[in-house]
């Protein structure tokens, strides 16, 4: 059976980490003029982020690296690169996590050479003590390492679980897959197994 360490992670910790790194950048005197997201995962965070410090510009960067729960490609990339004048103005780069922290290196050369910011800094909800890199701001530190399933991933990462379950146990009964699921995951899936099974059919994964 696969043993990879998860945590649900629930709406309000994202609030409550979001303010704290708000909190963080005020305490540094960080104003940052733009926020750049990081897509996917730096969405919801950079526009918390952005509200607690009153920064009205917000731009993403769609980069891949984790395509599969816990199983990330051979390196990242940017899936749609562009360029933007943003005249000397500070910017912030706000990812969820730092895991291998390739997203955020990647992210980061893309502005320096790409948008003519003045200063550039970085920030994450949770950073992952090991990381080759390390943000320049972040909520919290990790010492294990855990996979953190954060609820815009809820149904994605439930999905990728299971599947490596199903593929495991070679089987698509439920009872049996819900038992798998507790002893692979140990967690309780935010959304029922059911459920996700009906969206796999539906995307066509089983």
């Amino acid at each position: 059976m696969p043993k990879i360490p998860v945590k649900v992670v629930k709406w309000e910790e994202v609030v409550d980490l979001s303010f704290r790194l708000a909190d963080i950048l005020k305490k540094e005197n960080f104003n940052p003029d733009v926020i750049i997201a990081i897509a996917r995962g730096g969405l919801v965070p950079a526009r918390l982020v952005a509200d607690a410090m009153g920064v009205y510009d917000v731009l993403s960067l769609k980069v891949e690296h984790w395509i599969v729960t816990a199983s990330h490609t051979p390196e990242a990339k940017i899936k749609y690169p562009y360029k933007v004048d943003l005249q000397g103005k500070k910017v912030l780069i706000i990812d969820d996590i730092t895991d291998t922290g390739d997203s955020l290196i990647l992210a980061e050369k893309h502005v320096k050479e790409n948008f003519n910011a003045g200063e550039i800094k970085t920030a994450t909800l949770q950073y992952i003590k090991g990381s080759k890199y390390v943000p320049n701001f972040y909520a919290d530190i990790i010492t294990d390492w855990t996979w953190f399933m954060y609820p815009w991933n809820y149904w994605e990462d439930e999905i990728n679980l299971l599947k490596k379950v199903m593929d495991e146990m070679k089987t698509t009964d439920i009872e049996k897959l819900k038992e798998g699921f507790k002893e692979s995951y140990n967690i309780d899936p935010p959304i029922p197994l059911e459920k996700i099974m009906e969206e796999m059919k539906r995307r066509k994964i089983i």
